[in-house]
């Protein structure tokens, strides 16, 4: 591609797609029919630059028409933005969802990742491609984690067209597979998001309370169940009472880093600059996390709430939620709980008749998971590759937009519910002092019952597991997912909580809890870890666009070596993983070495 425009023109369908989202282009500049006036002046250019942020609901669009995005169809959106063709194709690339090269309009996504290699994912891609065959009309690509782990092996159909149809199959056999790509319309139906919460109905629930007892799709059923209640009180509070109320209960993000949400918020509240905006990070790509989804399908409206009140806080009008492109669900679920919620004066240009306004805008991410890192998911939105930004200025003071942003994830924002309608106090009182209120687990792998647990921060590992029903011949349990680290089956007793990880030189990161018997082949797991990280680095920084390569290249060596050569491999994986860990922009650089070294260590992986 060039900086330049090419001759290559777009179908009939391609402009289509890019009209329905743009509107009819008002001037040959953009791409319509020449006429006198456009040889005196150009019109639009400016305001066409200021809509850059179109360009990936743009690419969406194409994608989704056709199926991948040809020269002709990215030139022509580009020309509708006053986007170099260069820069665009760079945007393009960058995302695993799309393809600027022809392929079939369906395209079957088999997860390969942790909890789905485990569940034999290998021998179902390749029983799948012996099915279909050449000429299918199916495209068939390996994916990473879908966030489906609770049911591996994990598929999703995705059949080009006006609309779009999507199918899930999981858990998939290579019968359901073949029939999801097949006929879309006609794969079983996903079960309730209820299934994937073993504990579903329990008096004891606070942030899973309503999965599986309101309707998700009814505004009416969640009212009744309590739902916003917790933004009138805000309105009683004001802003900085708020502001108190989540500083004094001592919530923490959920995302891993674990950074005290009330200090975000009145960071970003008292920066004089303006506009102030919200930003959901609903991008959850860890290998093995699957809460987020739980809550978007199951409880839709909590999230709506809750952005509301973080918006209300901080001074916002303008909320972005940014999902991830492989939860076709959440996204229908999420479209109607807003127009639903517009309906009703819940969101829009008075909400609760208190004369404040707020509304928020669905993005959808395209498959990077360098995206769930807060400052290239901004670059994502803004229309740019989605490559994380050097600290400082930090996201409070210059965020989406060069403005001040707080950006949070689904479960983190979810939390401020209880706070405000139980109190700062009461929910302090849950979990540890340093460590409050509940928290989500996501257990996936060889338990019995795989899925959502809540439990007050404090519980054991070993309580989890057993409430998931852990199996016999346990060999490792994994952390935080593929950026955490794995324990032994003896460590069981480690508390689940920030500060208890830490001292047990782990890490709790977003909730992942991956379980492993002795039938799992260990080595191959790391593998995969390596693959992930390979495929994901963004490639902005050296260490660790070239570490994550030769990481993966000395776990392929060590797989096939014993002896004095794979312990010359060990002692280069940890020279090149410190060069990760010190150096790399980003936390995906910085952690891509966390679970082989504490494989090697804790576990003597190669042993």
């Amino acid at each position: 591609m060039d900086l330049h425009f090419g001759d290559s023109k777009p179908t009939d369908d391609e402009r289509a797609a890019v009209d329905a989202l743009l509107g009819p282009p008002e001037s040959s500049w953009e791409g319509a029919d020449r006429s006198d006036a456009d040889l005196r002046w150009a019109r639009g250019g400016r305001e066409a630059r200021d809509r850059r942020d179109l360009l990936l609901p743009g690419l969406h669009a194409i994608n989704d028409r056709i199926g991948w995005i040809s020269e002709g169809a990215l030139d022509y959106l580009c020309r509708r933005l006053t986007v170099p063709p260069a820069e665009a194709y760079g945007v393009a690339t960058f995302y695993a969802m799309f393809s600027v090269k022809p392929r079939p309009s369906t395209v079957l996504h088999v997860c390969t990742d942790l909890a789905c290699a485990a569940a034999g994912a290998s021998e179902l891609c390749a029983g799948i491609e012996a099915r279909l065959g050449l000429g299918s009309g199916v495209s068939v690509e390996r994916s990473p984690c879908l966030g489906l782990c609770e049911r591996a092996p994990a598929a999703l159909a995705i059949k080009a067209g006006d609309p779009v149809r999507t199918a899930v199959s999981a858990p998939t056999t290579v019968h359901d597979a073949v029939l999801a790509a097949s006929a879309p319309d006609s794969a079983p139906e996903e079960p309730p998001a209820a299934m994937a919460v073993p504990q579903a109905g329990s008096d004891d629930l606070v942030l899973l309370r309503r999965v599986g007892v309101v309707d998700p799709s009814s505004l009416d059923d969640y009212r009744a169940h309590g739902g916003y209640t917790a933004l009138r009180r805000a309105f009683e509070l004001g802003p900085a009472g708020v502001i108190r109320e989540v500083t004094d209960s001592g919530l923490v993000g959920r995302g891993g880093a674990a950074f005290p949400t009330g200090r975000k918020w009145q960071a970003t509240a008292s920066q004089p600059d303006h506009p102030h905006y919200v930003v959901c990070n609903a991008d959850e790509s860890e290998p093995g996390t699957f809460k987020d989804r739980v809550l978007m399908e199951g409880d839709p409206y909590a999230l709506v709430e809750a952005m509301t009140i973080a918006a209300y806080a901080t001074g916002a009008h303008k909320g972005y939620l940014y999902l991830r492109g492989e939860y076709p669900r959440a996204l229908t679920r999420l479209e109607h709980a807003l127009a639903q919620a517009r309906a009703r004066g819940l969101l829009g240009e008075d909400v609760l008749g208190q004369g404040y306004a707020f509304d928020i805008e669905i993005r959808r991410g395209a498959g990077a998971y360098i995206c769930g890192e807060e400052t290239a998911l901004f670059n994502s939105i803004e229309g740019y590759r989605g490559e994380p930004r050097s600290k400082p200025p930090f996201p409070v003071e210059k965020g989406l937009f060069g403005k001040p942003t707080v950006a949070n994830n689904v479960e983190t924002l979810v939390n401020v519910l209880p706070v405000l309608t139980m109190g700062a106090p009461a929910y302090a009182a849950i979990g540890t002092a340093k460590s409050t209120g509940p928290k989500l687990f996501c257990v996936s792998g060889s338990v019995a019952r795989p899925g959502i647990y809540e439990l007050p921060f404090g519980a054991t590992l070993g309580e989890l597991l057993e409430l998931a029903g852990v199996r016999d011949g346990l060999r490792a349990v994994l952390l935080g997912g593929a950026a955490g680290g794995f324990v032994r089956p003896d460590e069981l007793d480690i508390p689940l909580t920030f500060e208890g990880t830490r001292e047990a030189g782990t890490t709790l990161g977003s909730g992942v809890v991956m379980a492993f018997d002795d039938t799992v082949p260990l080595p191959r797991l790391l593998l995969r870890i390596a693959e992930f990280f390979r495929d994901e680095s963004c490639g902005q920084c050296v260490p660790c666009r070239v570490g994550t390569v030769r990481q993966e290249e000395a776990l392929h060596r060590i797989v096939e070596r014993t002896g004095a050569a794979a312990s010359d491999d060990i002692a280069l994986l940890r020279e090149v993983g410190r060069a990760m860990r010190d150096a790399s922009i980003c936390g995906l650089g910085q952690t891509a070495w966390n679970a082989v070294e504490s494989a090697i260590d804790r576990l003597g992986a190669y042993e």
